[in-house]
């Protein structure tokens, strides 16, 4: 191996270190997406680089399938966030395990002086429809007189 690969591959292995250190010590969900996209960038540079090394094409082409796969997670993710953060108001990872099934037990930390997080009240109310299936009492016109046969029309 030349100087001029290895450098490709501690870029690579750099950026997948700093993902991973981020992903492990943020709490906020927007930082946890860029720090996966940021390892998978670092795994693309890698194959890319060994790829270029063996002079073959394997490694862009996986290449071009973790790009897709990135871009999917990202749409995917940012619409989950989004859901969270109108729920909640908060892009805290903890708020995450409020949102299971009703019937499970809460779950239980290690540290008991540890108070589960709350989430802030709403504060807004959405207006309520009617039931559907119910019309509303139209006042109902008077029938037409049948003795003019309208003759008053003609005069």
């Amino acid at each position: 191996m030349t100087g001029e690969y290895e450098q490709y591959l501690a870029v690579g292995a750099g950026l997948f270190i700093l993902g991973g250190l981020g992903f492990l010590t943020r709490r906020n969900l927007i930082l946890m997406v860029l720090s996966v996209e940021t390892m998978l960038h670092g795994v693309s540079l890698t194959l890319v680089t060994f790829s270029r090394m063996h002079q073959n094409l394997e490694g862009r082409v996986f290449t071009i399938f973790i790009l897709t796969v990135a871009a999917c997670e990202a749409a995917l993710a940012l619409a989950l966030i989004l859901a969270l953060y109108q729920k909640s108001k908060t892009l805290d990872v903890e708020i995450w395990t409020d949102l299971r099934e009703p019937d499970l037990p809460p779950p239980t930390f290690a540290d008991d002086r540890r108070e589960p997080p709350i989430a802030p009240p709403r504060l807004w109310h959405f207006p309520v429809l009617t039931p559907a299936g119910r019309s509303p009492t139209m006042p109902q016109e008077p029938p037409p007189d049948e003795s003019d046969n309208g003759e008053a029309t003609r005069n």
